[in-house]
């Protein structure tokens, strides 16, 4: 298997089983996964699309983040807000992420094995080791969601429903 088809098997299959859970709460957005509160799924969810716009655009490419007015609600180090004031809706959110998933597949599906060693074009300084190249910033964007997807887990536990895998 070519390291491409692999990390194009884990994009789709870490999105898609978070994208289930996110679904699966939309009736209930604002549930904390734990009683002592935590990334709820309204948050995750523009968390989770902020952030991969973010990779793709600007750390993978050197562009502006096509959702940059969504920073100070979902980018890394913000608190959930505990009544989602300010979120856009949650369904919109949703559909963004497929949007942003769309782009980012064709820019990944253009590559080629060696590809995935070309230098990204905007590494955090000091991070290189997670965003020093385009196979690095796709290896994070697979891991990402799978990441969140166990607080997601959690609320929906906090709501008494039962495990969608086991």
């Amino acid at each position: 298997m070519k390291a491409t088809e692999l990390l194009r098997f884990q994009l789709t299959l870490s999105h898609d089983m978070t994208a289930a859970l996110l679904a699966d709460l939309q009736d209930a957005p604002l549930t904390s996964p734990t009683p002592n509160s935590g990334n709820h799924p309204w948050w995750v969810a523009g968390h989770l699309v902020y952030s991969e716009a973010n990779l793709t655009s600007q750390i993978l490419l050197g562009t502006p983040n096509p959702l940059a007015e969504w920073k100070g609600i979902f980018s890394g180090g913000t608190q959930p807000s505990d009544d989602g004031a300010g979120y856009p809706p949650y369904a919109d959110i949703l559909a963004k992420w497929d949007e942003v998933r769309a782009n980012t597949l064709a820019i990944f599906d253009s590559l080629s094995d060696d590809d995935l060693d070309k230098p990204s074009a905007n590494s955090p300084e000091g991070r290189e080791a997670f965003f020093g190249t385009y196979g690095k910033v796709f290896s994070i964007i697979t891991l990402h969601p799978v990441m969140h997807r166990g607080q997601l887990a959690d609320a929906r536990r906090a709501l008494g429903r039962h495990k969608l895998m086991s």
